[in-house]
């Protein structure tokens, strides 16, 4: 199994009725400045670990487990569908809370990412440098595509409400394992046995189940705006990284409904905008070459804002 290089440390802090899970790494410092690692749609924050290892500079580096993933839970009583504002607020108060005025690098991947890119765009001033990992948005939508949204999402949560949608689970850690290599063929044997122990934990009848709740399955109710994020971008003051893989995720998923030349365009938006791709790598770059993302993001933040 892979073999953690750098300690991580866990602690909970309350967060707008939640007991946000955070880990970090490293030692608060008040010359260099903070790193925080933002994950994505069904991730854990120890999904950074291999990145971390592969850091030449130590770094007090803050990453969470965004609310209804890992070990962040509800304090209340349990949702049946998530707001993607919400995120934003989780992170502004968490900022509040670990580093108060201090500025932040930013690094986010995916859903991480595009948390990461809307939020420097509405608090600009508390990003020094911000690098989005293929956090590309959403396939631009219509108002009338609004009445068969809100339908959809209503049917939805019902079958949340009736325990569909569910997670899978798996007999052992083993079953989990084979199960990221399965979505990820370049995930080595070592890293998913170390990921399935972060990414699932075992049940009272022993079945090792997925770390995330089943109500972020439901389709968010709201469409996604292309006129008020590319709004948000220019209001972007940091110098924001682009990385994508050389494997085309978008092609992938949406099937020609929003394509990576699509979303280059979209960046464009963005002042201070640089870009680079990491090769032999798919969506989850930071498992598949996790050294030549960490140098990439190093070389990048050692740049002035």
């Amino acid at each position: 199994m892979y073999q953690a290089l750098r300690a991580s440390r866990s602690e909970f802090v309350p967060v707008r009725n939640l007991n946000y899970h955070v880990r970090m790494w490293g030692h608060r410092s008040d010359t260099v400045t903070p790193l925080v690692l933002v994950h994505g749609w069904m991730d854990v924050a120890a999904s950074w670990q291999f990145v971390v290892d592969a850091l030449q500079t130590e770094r007090w580096i803050i990453a969470p487990d965004w609310r209804g993933f890992g070990h962040t839970r509800l304090e209340g009583p349990a949702v049946d569908s998530y707001w993607f504002p919400d995120y934003m607020a989780d992170l502004d108060a968490l900022l509040d809370h670990y580093v108060g005025e201090r500025q932040v690098d930013l690094v986010g991947h995916s859903m991480g990412g595009n948390i990461a890119m809307m939020y420097a765009g509405v608090r600009p001033h508390r990003i020094e440098h911000l690098v989005n990992l293929e956090g590309f948005g959403m396939p631009e939508t219509r108002p009338a595509q609004a009445p068969g949204r809100y339908a959809q999402w209503m049917d939805e949560i019902k079958t949340v409400q009736r325990g569909g949608k569910a997670l899978k689970s798996y007999p052992d850690a083993q079953g989990v394992a084979q199960r990221l290599m399965k979505t990820n063929p370049r995930l080595a044997q070592d890293k998913a046995d170390w990921l399935a122990r972060q990414w699932a934990s075992p049940n009272a009848q022993g079945e090792w189940e997925i770390l995330g709740d089943a109500a972020h399955k439901v389709t968010s109710a709201h469409l996604y705006r292309l006129d008020e994020a590319l709004e948000i971008y220019r209001r972007i003051s940091a110098p924001v990284l682009s990385v994508t893989a050389s494997d085309d995720s978008l092609g992938q998923w949406w099937k020609g409904r929003f394509t990576l030349a699509q979303y280059l365009e979209r960046i464009r938006a963005v002042p201070h905008l640089q870009s680079a791709v990491v090769h032999e790598a798919g969506h989850m770059m930071h498992h598949d070459q996790p050294n030549e993302l960490a140098r990439l993001i190093e070389a990048f933040l050692s740049t002035a804002p």
